[in-house]
């Protein structure tokens, strides 16, 4: 896209740092915890897990969207951030797996992102003086009239994400990771369960659940707040307590559970949250 058709947006930090550049995605304003992510693949699955629910996320890689987006890359519903920064875009995808491009996916649900700024800078920054809140606008261009909305935004401590992100209901996981991507041959085929597992959903990522049932196990996923009882009436061989957003202590249904479940003397295991 020649920059004469681009949109203008900017970006403000909760310190008063502000950077200029355009828009990719919605034309709007959205407010977060901004934070850096350094992958140099997988955007679209760092856009979709749910763990980054509530954050705005910089991506220090600095070209993006080349090679667009797919149903299958997918690591929820959709996308779980509340915005995007980078360097570049892309916005003619090129990759035999690509549906659609990256600026049309975000404009698509509705998530505003701004490219064109000093991503070395920030991520610096982000990096020196730790996470803070910031906001992304296509609407508000006033540096000032924009810090004022993210100085009135409550900071991420203290905040229970897992509520927007947690599955409202029971439900069996039975996909595997598929056999073009599966990196150990001996996982591949499995058909009969040999484990029950219990997965705790505080914003677990498909790709998680992919790989326990590659190893052959029977997957039970149920929301955060289940009590002790019911995880432990599947008689699961291991508990599992997945990734999620937020503050952990925050999340005390969760801590609570935990605690009754090593009663149990279950094999426990947690990734991210849950491992906190």
């Amino acid at each position: 896209m020649p920059l004469s058709d681009a949109i203008p947006a900017l970006f403000v930090l909760a310190d008063g740092t502000s950077y200029r550049g355009w828009s990719f995605g919605a034309t709007s304003t959205t407010i977060g915890e901004v934070v850096f992510n350094t992958g140099m693949t997988g955007y679209q699955e760092v856009l979709t897990d749910p763990s980054y629910c509530g954050q705005i996320v910089l991506f220090t890689y600095p070209e993006l969207g080349n090679t667009g987006v797919n149903p299958e890359d997918e690591e929820s519903d959709g996308p779980q951030v509340r915005g995007a920064i980078a360097r570049n875009i892309c916005h003619r995808p090129s990759n035999w797996r690509s549906t659609q491009s990256l600026p049309d996916y975000l404009k698509q649900h509705h998530v505003p992102g701004i490219y064109g700024i000093d991503t070395r800078a920030l991520t610096r920054k982000i990096r020196t003086h730790g996470a803070m809140n910031g906001a992304i606008s296509t609407e508000i261009l006033d540096p000032a009239e924009l810090l004022e909305q993210v100085q009135a935004t409550p900071n991420m401590k203290g905040l229970n994400l897992v509520r927007e992100v947690t599955t409202k209901e029971v439900y069996e996981w039975s996909e595997p990771t598929p056999g073009i991507w599966e990196f150990n041959p001996e996982c591949h085929g499995n058909s009969s369960p040999k484990f029950t597992v219990v997965a705790l959903d505080f914003g677990v990522k498909r790709n998680i659940l992919r790989r326990l049932a590659s190893y052959g196990c029977r997957v039970i996923v149920v929301p955060a707040n289940s009590s002790p009882e019911e995880i432990l009436k599947y008689n699961p061989d291991g508990i599992f307590l997945s990734n999620g957003p937020g503050d952990p202590s925050a999340v005390t249904e969760g801590i609570e559970t935990t605690k009754a479940l090593l009663k149990a003397q279950k094999p426990i295991f947690g990734i991210c949250m849950g491992h906190q």
